[in-house]
């Protein structure tokens, strides 16, 4: 008989690359998943891992082995989140990832509502990057994740995941109230050429997206400082620093000395969705937290369209 936590460590092997990251996600020592992996390989009588180097790879049999215990986590999964839950009082632990601007345009007003509603729930909520939120969900860290997709930088979702539309968000050119462009209803991105700005980290999707503004005309934005935080964006544009691309979710009210101005030709969007494994479909937990962001979402998107319009603009 094969012990169900010794396959699943040799599953987290697999996706983590490692003995040491796999006991990270799983909460246990590196020993005490090693000690898995040589009962797996006891039961079997086929060796599962083999040295490489400092790490480890996964042996043919233990790759074979490790895909029918993807299979058989997913049927439990499953079965814990369809047959064995109540549809009528979600309950227990939901983890969600979300970037942060999703986290409090859309996040915090969801756990506000779930408080009264379902306080037998309990959500953790970590903030990262879209790429990340899409893996931690893939690989099982997590249960649901808040992700966006600019029209420009496309993110890849897992064959094992489910992602459904949320809502649309706008990004604006955040300027100082004494800036030439302030005045403008919208600009183009002829019109940012010599412009200092502020970005977030090189990598990250939101730089991604700003880089592409300029990559149809042959040029790189002059970029000066990186923050992952939007309000520093906001306070130094505030100081005359630099320029800005800032999304409109989650953005608090601007200062009186900054300026939003649409962007135009094209437009910069981004589709925010929501991403869950395919096998929690049924899991009133799921359902439950997406009909609130869904709700939350509805109402975020009442408040986009209360924006001035502009020609040629979506809302």
């Amino acid at each position: 008989m094969i012990d169900i936590s010794a396959l699943r460590a040799l599953v987290a092997v697999e996706q983590h690359g490692s003995v040491v990251a796999a006991s990270d996600v799983m909460g246990y020592s590196p020993s005490a998943v090693s000690q898995q992996i040589k009962k797996l390989e006891k039961q079997t009588g086929v060796a599962v891992l083999e040295r490489n180097g400092r790490g480890v790879l996964l042996t043919e049999r233990g790759l074979a082995l490790a895909g029918y215990g993807r299979r058989i986590m997913g049927e439990l999964e499953e079965l814990q989140a369809t047959l064995l839950a109540d549809p009528a009082k979600p309950s227990g632990l939901l983890r969600l990832v979300a970037f942060s601007t999703a986290c409090r345009g859309l996040v915090g007003p969801m756990l506000g509502r779930m408080a009264t509603t379902h306080p037998d729930l309990d959500i953790t909520v970590l903030a990262e990057d879209p790429r990340e939120a899409v893996q931690r969900v893939a690989s099982g860290e997590a249960e649901l994740a808040v992700v966006h997709n600019w029209n420009s930088v496309p993110l890849v979702i897992p064959e094992n995941l489910v992602h459904e539309d949320l809502c649309v968000d706008q990004a604006d050119v955040l300027v100082n109230s004494s800036h030439a462009l302030a005045a403008r209803s919208a600009v183009e991105r002829e019109d940012l050429l010599e412009e200092t700005w502020i970005s977030t980290p090189a990598g990250a999707i939101c730089n991604e997206a700003l880089l592409h503004i300029f990559a149809g005309i042959g040029r790189v934005p002059d970029i000066r400082v990186y923050d992952p935080d939007f309000s520093t964006h906001i306070a130094m544009v505030e100081q005359g620093v630099a320029i800005a691309l800032v999304p409109r979710l989650g953005r608090p009210t601007l200062p009186p000395g900054v300026v939003a101005v649409p962007v135009v030709n094209p437009v910069q969007q981004r589709a925010v969705g929501i991403v869950y494994r395919k096998t929690m479909t049924a899991s009133p937990n799921i359902r439950h937290a997406v009909r609130l962001l869904r709700e939350v979402a509805a109402q975020q998107e009442l408040h986009e369209t209360q924006l001035p319009a502009v020609s040629g603009v979506a809302p």
